[in-house]
């Protein structure tokens, strides 16, 4: 039987399908149920709706890769409204590669496809007998044999099932990494986007799902289509006209987020060589401008006018003809600063390999670094690497190893574990080098050249995260918006990147904006940077959307904000991961910057967690939430669950 956590009492909603599919592919059935208006006006939809979801759907301490593991794949109000920057979807589960919160975000035009079909949300459980992928066509549901996609690059399998069956549909699947279980094996969305981080590639490969192919041509019905236009001509102005127009056209629009390149390592933090330093004086060969060079085409999401997107292709030498979407900052810097790789075209080549086997390229780069470093420690030897020599810079070795861990060969069988796993399997003193957070490969950040990075690493609920609660306000120093949100008095420490002062309070606030615009669903793109929209914006944007006015009250969006955050990190406690978990690799507390702009500099990661877990209400000492916090955010199922499991304490004890 499938099982729904939804309860009834439904109402019809405006801005929202309406509908949650729940897919049993063990069973080959499907049922469809409406969305509860309660449920909607208490976690708005997306990864705040997916949440309530996983919480009800499964146990504490169920294998990842077991069937009944859910893969919930879910839009939100503003996705296909036609709101600038809102195409984005979420694909929400327990991750395989770090047995807790798994969260990962792509563009296009797929969720909006999801959402024309007639649904919000889609539940897909159980595993399928032979290779399987999902077709939803509007209310038509289909079961497709695809073993003879079985084995077939990301690419080639959105090709097939295009000439089987439209070339309108939209396609997120897996390629042989996912099949293989690679536990950071992405998902990729119409050929270029990618669902990367927390290895929910593995999960479809754990249910021999290997796509999932939608086409819809249902509307989203809108409350007040005045007021909303309004609205929506305020996006465009503050896209085109207003003060933060110009560097998004000129920055984002003309390099995507590859100029961040030069930017990072401008300030020193720019992730070099595994991360022992964050300066790089070849940084200019892998450059915005660098890639520029190869850019074929942009692109854009759905509804998006900044086309940040690249599709990009190498020349005519040893990489001819790698023609792919990208890549991004994080990316270039992980297949490129950090290996010593300062040739763009293998580094092109690289991200093309990745999108084709399905492999995150922030956890592939990092694992390949991790190989390096315990080379060049004496840890690996060349015998143990298949001959293997990698060496800094060495574009061969990181390749090969890349095609090793996508096909699960040699020692790629182990590096497809991740840097956590592979460390504990090697052990001889590698775990220094196993450069990660709750077992999620670290990005391209460095605390100690941006202290509030560190706080944003250790409280992530999926762990090295850079897009659940990364601030930019302390990193570039916007002083009036520090002014705005957090008060005059504050703006200098705010607005010192070195300093840790103040990070816990501006990451928790972050983290609650996220945990909302990620819920909605919009784009870190005017949200994290430039920092265009803030709680009141959405406050003008859901009511006249959706009809729901609670909506438009800031403080009940804030709350509403914190209840998501509670939720996703209660489910970790739930799994075990608690305060214990919240700490940063040693090369981030103990050594110093070695070189450049935050030369000397090392992350002090305690009090900045002291002050979060203020903010947040939550004990420092044992890590746990307040009773009276959760019950404040309606979050009563939680507390009754979490008392079975810890005393958890009931006041805070400075009030």
């Amino acid at each position: 039987m499938l099982g729904s956590a939804l309860e009834v009492h439904s109402m019809p909603l405006k801005g929202y399908a309406g509908k949650v599919l729940y897919v049993d592919l063990t069973k080959q059935k499907y049922l469809v149920e409406e969305l509860p208006e309660h449920l909607a006006k208490s976690y708005v939809g997306g990864s705040g709706l997916a949440a309530y979801l996983l919480w009800n759907l499964i146990n504490a301490n169920i294998d990842p890769l077991r069937p009944e593991n859910p893969l919930i794949i879910a839009t939100g109000p503003a996705t296909g409204a036609l709101a600038p920057s809102s195409g984005r979807f979420a694909i929400i589960s327990k991750s395989p590669l770090t047995n807790m919160w798994a969260e990962s975000h792509s563009g296009g035009a797929f969720g909006p496809q999801v959402k024309y079909a007639g649904y919000d949300i889609i539940v897909i459980t159980g595993k399928a007998s032979k290779p399987t992928s999902l077709i939803v066509d509007d209310s038509s549901i289909t079961f497709h044999n695809s073993a003879t996609l079985w084995g077939l690059n990301t690419r080639d399998t959105v090709n097939e099932l295009r000439s089987s069956f439209g070339k309108d549909y939209h396609v997120m699947c897996i390629g042989p990494a996912g099949e293989k279980l690679v536990k950071f094996a992405s998902i990729m969305v119409d050929y270029y986007r990618a669902a990367g981080r927390t290895g929910l590639g593995a999960l479809m490969g754990s249910k021999n799902l290997k796509a999932v192919a939608v086409r819809g041509s249902r509307d989203v019905e809108v409350h007040d289509p005045d007021k909303y236009l309004e609205v929506i001509e305020d996006i465009l102005w503050r896209n085109t006209e207003g003060p933060w127009a110009l560097p998004a056209q000129l920055s984002l629009g003309r390099y995507g987020t590859s100029n961040l390149v030069t930017a990072m390592n401008a300030i020193g933090r720019l992730p070099t060589k595994n991360h022992w330093t964050g300066y790089w004086e070849l940084a200019d060969r892998i450059s915005g401008e660098e890639l520029l060079k190869y850019r074929v085409s942009r692109g854009s999401c759905f509804s998006c006018m900044i086309m940040c997107k690249h599709i990009t292709k190498t020349g005519d030498g040893r990489y001819e003809g790698a023609l792919s979407g990208g890549p991004e900052y994080e990316t270039i810097a992980a297949l490129g600063s950090n290996l010593l790789i300062s040739n763009m075209e293998a580094i092109l080549y690289m991200n093309y390999l990745c999108n084709l086997y399905g492999l995150d390229t922030i956890s592939t780069g990092k694992v390949v670094s991790y190989v390096f470093e315990c080379y060049e420690r004496g840890i690996l030897s060349k015998d143990e690497l298949g001959g293997l020599n990698p060496v800094w810079g060495d574009e061969e070795s990181a390749i090969e190893l890349i095609k090793l861990i996508a096909e699960r060969r040699g020692i790629g069988d182990i590096l497809a574990e991740g840097v956590l796993r592979t460390s504990e399997i090697i052990g001889r003193g590698s775990d220094i080098y196993a450069l990660h957070v709750k077992g999620l490969e670290v990005s391209a950040q460095d605390p100690r050249g941006h202290k509030s990075v560190g706080c944003t690493w250790a409280i992530s609920v999926r762990g090295a995260d850079h897009l659940r609660s990364l601030t930019t306000v302390d990193e570039l120093g916007y002083r009036d918006i520090a002014a705005e949100r957090f008060g005059h008095d504050k703006v200098d420490d705010v607005c010192d990147r070195l300093s840790e002062k103040y990070k816990g309070m501006i990451v928790k606030d972050q983290e609650d904006l996220f945990a909302l615009v990620d819920s909605v669903i919009m784009c870190k793109y005017g949200t994290m940077w430039p920092p265009m929209y803030y709680f009141d914006f959405i406050a003008k944007l859901l009511p006249p959307l959706t009809g729901i006015k609670e909506f438009g009250d800031v403080k009940n969006l804030r709350t509403i904000a914190e209840r998501i955050a509670n939720l996703k990190r209660c489910f970790n406690l739930r799994e075990g991961v608690g305060k214990e978990s919240e700490k940063l690799p040693k090369r981030f507390t103990e050594e110093p910057m070695p070189t450049g702009p935050s030369k000397g500099q090392v992350c002090d990661l305690e009090p900045m967690l002291e002050e979060y877990y203020r903010e947040r209400g939550w004990d420092y000492g044992t890590g746990l939430p307040y009773v009276e916090t959760l019950e404040r955010l309606e979050l009563h199922y939680v507390v009754n669950t979490l008392k079975k499991k810890y005393n958890l304490p009931r006041h805070k004890p400075w009030q």
